[in-house]
């Protein structure tokens, strides 16, 4: 691993290398479907709908990597309470939604005829829970040193 991956072996978790996925491709999945509603192109709702699932399984492995890692990682209680903890219950609702989007898009595929108002606007929603979430998990790496040992902990939570 350290050939391959050098900067790695400075990871407390593997958390970190998975949560991009989905950072980059549920977005991308609701651009897509957005594209496809402005334009009609089915082509992009196929696309729309292989990001979604994709960026739907990449949420999951996040998800799972982050609750092995929570237990281990070295923050202040009050940092724990002000962030790593809201930012578990955003990502994990992030992710419920996400299955929920995904389980519909495929029953319906691409995207379903029926209802699709309220499905592009969950994915709205869906993108505001993320954007959240990543702000906590963001806050906890480069606020109050969550990633790594730069820094003498414990640093208590300030606003």
């Amino acid at each position: 691993m350290a050939a391959l991956l050098p900067g790695a072996q400075h990871l407390q978790n593997l958390h970190p290398l998975v949560v991009h996925f989905p950072l980059g491709l549920l977005p991308a999945a609701a651009l897509l479907y957005g594209l496809h509603w402005l334009s009609g192109r089915k082509s992009l709702a196929w696309s729309g709908l292989w990001l979604l699932v994709l960026g739907t399984l990449g949420a999951a492995l996040a998800a799972s990597t982050g609750l092995y890692a929570a237990p281990g990682v070295m923050v202040d209680p009050s940092v724990r309470a002000a962030l790593l903890e809201p930012h578990e219950k955003m990502m994990l609702s992030t992710l419920s939604l996400a299955v929920a989007l995904a389980l519909w898009a495929l029953v319906a595929r691409p995207i379903p005829d029926r209802g699709r108002w309220a499905f592009l606007l969950l994915l709205v929603v869906l993108l505001a829970g993320l954007c959240k979430g990543a702000d906590y998990g963001g806050r906890m790496v480069y606020d109050y040193n969550a990633g790594g040992d730069a820094c003498g902990q414990p640093i208590e939570f300030t606003r």
